[in-house]
């Protein structure tokens, strides 16, 4: 499977945190076959910083697909993404989320038809974030968590993955949260992905990605937690780009896709009904 695995990174005016996080797929345990960063309009600061990386490390696939910036629109770089993919299996991040070593390897030994994996994210203090930034160096301790990070709860310490594999594994199985698609954390077979349409466009900040999984879920293909055995840590930034008013409208998507039992969104991929 892992040399028909893509991750997509979804990528939008933050270079510095692009290039840490780039850092963290080269030291994962298992790369994948390619990796695709979905530009949702960034400027040539972020391209040179995907230059730079594609030349030092010739031996990855790198695939670069951008955007003109007409505003928040993740879910139409996305679906330009899948569409584009060759690949059978994809993995989906955002360019603020460092991945765990064993975080690729995790999603690939998980993944079997009908079902996505969903996983949660560890959110960094500014300071630390500033503290990352300002070093430009992801490090990892003996223990595979980030190196200098403390846990400021129970359940963070948790979501880093701290113990045994098989341990890490029975928490995911006895969440009591609902697997739901994670933006920056979650995978799914390419295929079943284009069965529903992929990622409705009209859907700004907040939401297309609960939407997107219930669509999935009406189709059949069911969730699965990966919550305590693929870690992600958030760096912190701000969000200008939240609206109350589309928070609002894409809660209302979300209800009315569960509620008729929706599949296939006429604003995606293909634009219209299947």
């Amino acid at each position: 499977m892992i040399g028909d695995t893509e991750l997509i990174i979804a990528c939008y005016q933050k270079p510095e945190y692009l290039r840490l996080v780039l850092q963290t797929v080269v030291q994962q345990e298992i790369r994948p076959a390619s990796v695709c960063i979905a530009d949702d309009g960034s400027g040539s600061e972020v391209l040179h910083v995907i230059s730079e990386f594609s030349e030092s490390h010739s031996h990855l696939v790198v695939r670069h697909i951008w955007q003109q910036d007409l505003g928040f629109r993740k879910n139409t770089i996305l679906n330009k993404a899948i569409s584009s993919s060759e690949r059978r299996y994809l993995i989906f991040v955002d360019d603020d989320c460092l991945m765990h070593p064993g975080f690729v390897k995790r999603h690939v030994t998980c993944a079997k038809k009908s079902r996505f994996l969903t996983g949660s994210l560890i959110r960094l203090s500014t300071q630390f974030t500033k503290n990352l930034l300002a070093g430009g160096s992801v490090d990892w301790n003996g223990k595979r968590t980030l190196k200098g990070w403390s846990p400021r709860s129970y359940s963070e310490f948790l979501k880093s993955s701290p113990m045994n594999l098989n341990f890490m594994s029975t928490l995911d199985a006895l969440s009591p949260l609902r697997p739901s698609w994670a933006g920056c954390n979650s995978s799914g077979f390419r295929d079943e992905i284009l069965a529903v349409n992929g990622f409705d466009e009209t859907m700004g900040y907040g939401g297309g990605d609960k939407e997107f999984g219930v669509r999935l879920k009406n189709s059949g293909v069911e969730g699965r937690h990966v919550r305590y055995s693929a870690p992600l840590y958030h760096l912190s930034h701000d969000r200008g780009y939240v609206d109350e008013q589309t928070l609002r409208v894409n809660r209302e998507k979300i209800i009315a896709a569960r509620r008729e039992g929706r599949v296939w969104t006429k604003h995606g991929i293909k634009q219209g009904s299947p």
